[in-house]
């Protein structure tokens, strides 16, 4: 049963991919219109509004249901000037182990693409047409930006903050099913893509954007800009937003790797990722340390990066060429005025995005389920947005990737590296741990502090699941870490590799492991969170969004032994 290709498993609706381009003037300065759709198109969620995209979290629910994405992150913490805008870390790939997933998941191994669609390393940048909306301005690289203050009267209203956008720079691994029918690369190598999230609406007034551009792929109330990481850093075609074109008429190159241009890397390799801005916009190099490649991309006019205005009342979608730079000189300030997350430098996993399936139904959903789901089919799960086995590149089995709703997918069971303290059993059925360092700012410097946050309350709120008691985010009743039905959640811990000290994903066993920061993700992950945003009517509102185990002295400089 083979299947076409649809975009990120971002709708139920199948896309034909035989379409006609449709060009960004991205040099010229030109803005880009494009028609809305017909009273009578079908219904379609852009990628942003799906229950299965890759997209930064929102604070509140931003068109009628929650994406869902469960996010355990490290944010990285620094005074120093650079630290917001020049970035570099080492990244060691993770690898699969040599025995295969079955396909119940009852036994056999686990790889990564269970356990994630994508990693990535992220900073907030300027984006003068997202939220909240109140000015056209906005300075790169400047602290002046971090307005966070609760008096609307007030020069520092959080409500008065210059339009912010957050990056991405993610990774997706091999193996499964490749970009965009599932979340993969290729059958053996990883590739990574500059991915930039904005959000389209006035958080003053709540007034979100036109609904024309819903009818984009990549548009909606979030729209996001999407780049691969290529080796000569000429995008392989526009990043703008735009550009993937509508569900009646899309044009995917953008987003699907293509083997002639971009950087692909190996399991194993060790990366150096060097962050930086630039005159053309924020820069991102990947040096392979292990094989000698480069790739890089740059957030610019000339790579076809743009911004989708904000036009509420126009029966048109609309776009212009924008070149993307970080938003702070430092890593201090809180990262956007709209996200669940309230991290700006930062390191994250993407969980929750897998179960498996015995037999898939004509409309890709899963019509026998996997040992996740012994008691019958999830129904806040869905079960749809399912792929067959023979679409996948190495590992032949059936797979689902709707929001993992009920927390029961490999992701949250004793499938993670280090979740067994039989180191033998543990390598033979899981695959090595993600391995990075701290970031080094302006290449020399460390950052002094750190802080764990995940985003849990908001994933277990009423609108992202269908099983009280749900998560109360302006009270904080009923926010739990672990969430109910997980058997496990990942956490992070360090280890000393080759005299320098690395942070690690997984369980408290690694070999190695030097800390493990309580050893549980309820130690690790610290209290509930109480977060500020700007409101209609000049006032604010908090939300519990995320447990925060508040900032830490750094145990893990980079080039250094742990301390």
């Amino acid at each position: 049963m083979k299947r076409p290709t649809f975009l990120a498993l971002g709708t139920a609706c199948l896309l034909a991919l035989s379409t006609a381009m449709l060009p960004l003037a991205a040099a010229s300065g030109q803005t880009t219109a494009r028609p809305a759709a017909s009273a009578s198109s079908t219904y379609h969620e852009p990628l942003c509004q799906s229950h299965n995209a890759l997209c930064a979290d929102t604070f509140d629910n931003p068109a009628g249901e929650y994406v869902g994405h469960d996010e355990p992150s490290v944010l990285f913490k620094s005074g120093v000037r650079g630290s917001g805008n020049d970035i570099t870390y080492t990244l060691v790939l993770p690898k699969d182990p040599k025995s295969q997933p079955t396909a119940s998941g009852a036994s056999g191994a686990t790889w990564n693409f269970q356990l994630r669609p994508t990693f990535w390393f992220g900073l907030t940048l300027c984006d003068t047409e997202s939220a909240p909306e109140y000015t056209r301005t906005c300075t790169p690289d400047s602290d002046t930006n971090n307005l966070v203050g609760t008096n609307p009267a007030a020069p520092d209203y959080i409500g008065k903050h210059p339009g912010n956008a957050y990056m991405e720079l993610q990774f997706y691994g091999p193996g499964y099913v490749p970009q965009f029918e599932g979340f993969g690369c290729t059958a053996h190598q990883y590739c990574a893509a500059m991915t930039i999230d904005s959000f389209n609406s006035d958080q003053n007034t709540g007034i979100p954007n036109t609904a024309a551009c819903d009818n984009y792929l990549l548009g909606g109330v979030e729209p996001i800009n999407w780049a691969y990481i290529t080796r000569n850093g000429h995008s392989q075609a526009p990043a703008n937003p735009l550009f993937t074109g509508t569900f009646d008429n899309p044009d995917l190159s953008a987003v699907t790797p293509d083997q002639a241009k971009d950087l692909f890397m190996n399991p194993g390799d060790q990366i150096r990722i060097h962050m930086h801005d630039t005159d053309a916009g924020l820069r991102i190099q990947l040096s392979d340390l292990t094989t000698g490649q480069d790739g890089s991309m740059t957030a610019s006019v000339e790579n076809g990066f743009g911004h989708v205005l904000y036009t509420p009342t126009s029966s048109t979608c609309q776009a212009q060429p924008y070149a993307f730079h970080p938003e702070y000189s430092t890593a201090n300030p809180r990262g956007n005025t709209w996200s669940a997350h309230t991290y700006n430098v930062a390191m994250s996993d993407e969980i929750g995005h897998f179960e498996n399936c015995l037999a898939i139904d004509a409309n890709f959903n899963c019509a026998s389920p996997g040992s996740q789901d012994s008691s019958g089919l999830d129904e806040d799960d869905g079960n749809n947005a399912c792929v067959p086995a023979e679409d996948s590149l190495v590992v032949k089995i059936n797979g689902c990737f709707s929001s993992d709703a009920d927390f029961d997918g490999q992701s949250y069971r004793n499938d993670w590296p280090g979740t067994f303290r039989d180191v033998g059993r543990d390598r033979a059925l899981h695959p090595s741990p993600v391995l990075f360092t701290s970031p080094l700012a302006n290449r020399t410097t460390n950052y002094s502090k750190v802080a764990f946050e995940t985003d849990l309350p908001r994933i277990e709120a009423a609108d992202s699941q269908d099983n009280p008691p749900f998560c109360d985010r302006t009270t904080g009743a009923n926010c739990v870490n672990p969430p109910r039905g997980a058997q496990f959640y990942p956490i992070f811990t360090t280890a000393n590799k080759h005299g320098t000290c690395t942070w690690q994903e997984g369980g408290r066993f690694i070999p190695g492991t030097k800390r493990t920061f309580g050893g549980t993700s309820t130690a690790e992950y610290g209290p509930l969170l109480k977060t500020v945003y700007p409101s209609t009517g000049g006032t604010t509102i908090t939300r519990y969004n995320n447990f925060n185990s508040g900032d830490l002295h750094n145990p893990c400089p980079a080039g250094r032994g742990e301390h």
